[in-house]
């Protein structure tokens, strides 16, 4: 639990002042890539302070010319964190219309333009939430997505949604596969505890989405660049 504490208390020790200095500034002049660096610095503190090791490989791999899609396997809480703080650029991202509700962290979401989603399944909820990732695309931001929808309970990769790939068949935006192992083991779906160790992060070369017919081929393909990044075990 001590790794714990001491991510949570970064986070807030951090978190504090980057909001109470960010989020205004933001407002005012409409600039949000001040509170973007401030939240990518108090992501990375807080998993070094905590013993977490994001070692990187493939960054390369990332245009910097044009916005992409990120799209990434999902094995535990420290993969946005981890993720986030490594991605070159700023990113956008798919957040729970009820995380958007929450007091200054709320405000912040809004102001870096990440996108509220339901659970509901409504395919006009699905393609007002494409139709805003699309706007961020627009303005240069890249988007990052989890293309399971939730975390694997066992690491293993499960079945991937259909609405990332909805987005990049009409923005024609790159798709860089993310492969991330080693936080199930920092931090295992449903447990509060931490424990020191080295997340890996993996960016596969883009695919184009232009290249493929149909949005379950560009899946596949996807599909594929993850589990090659992955041990054996969490391909199955």
């Amino acid at each position: 639990m001590f790794s714990a504490f001491l991510f949570m208390a970064t986070m807030v020790v951090t978190g504090i002042p980057t909001a109470l200095l960010f989020i205004p500034w933001a407002w005012l002049t409409g600039n949000a890539w001040p509170l973007y660096r401030g939240t990518r610095f108090m992501l990375a503190s807080s998993c070094r302070i905590a013993g977490v090791r994001i070692q990187t490989e493939g960054l390369q791999n990332v245009p910097r010319d044009r916005a992409c899609i990120f799209m990434a396997n999902h094995v535990s809480n420290l993969d946005p964190p981890a993720l986030i703080a490594v991605i070159p650029g700023r990113t956008s991202a798919f957040m729970k219309r009820s995380l958007m509700k929450l007091p200054i962290l709320g405000t912040g979401f809004r102001q870096g333009d990440f996108i509220a989603v339901d659970r509901s399944g409504s395919p006009a909820d699905a393609q007002k939430s494409v139709a805003a990732a699309q706007q961020v695309l627009a303005k240069g931001f890249h988007m990052t997505t989890f293309v399971e929808g939730t975390r694997s309970p066992d690491g293993r990769m499960l079945p991937f949604k259909k609405g990332p790939f909805f987005l990049a068949m009409a923005s024609g935006a790159p798709c860089i596969p993310v492969s991330i192992h080693g936080t199930e083991k920092i931090q295992g779906k449903g447990s509060l505890r931490m424990h020191p160790g080295i997340a890996h992060v993996v960016f596969h070369p883009p695919i184009n989405p232009a290249a493929f017919h149909t949005r379950e081929e560009l899946m596949g393909a996807v599909r594929t660049a993850i589990a090659s990044g992955l041990p054996e075990w969490m391909r199955r």
